[in-house]
């Protein structure tokens, strides 16, 4: 899974094409399939809930990337999870 950084609109933004790049390789790589992942406002929401549990804004000290990725991932697993039968 690797996150695609997309504009607000949907569109591909600078880094997609990176993301992408970066995709293909791990595939070529490691012989497994990897699906890409809207990641339009993780760092955003990472960050909100950085700060609902104190955290004072310096970013930089404590960076919210793991945080915005297990986002992603929590989103991905709960838009794709198989119904019970």
């Amino acid at each position: 899974m690797v996150g695609e950084p997309l504009n607000m609109d949907g569109s591909a933004s600078e880094l997609s094409a990176r993301a992408n790049k970066f995709a293909r390789r791990l595939h070529g790589r490691l012989g497994m399939s990897v699906i890409m992942v809207d990641e339009r406002l993780s760092s955003f929401e990472a960050k909100q809930q950085s700060r609902e549990r104190g955290h004072r804004g310096d970013y930089n000290a404590d960076p919210v990337d793991s945080l915005a990725a297990e986002l992603i991932l929590q989103t991905w697993l709960a838009d794709n999870r198989v119904p019970e039968p």
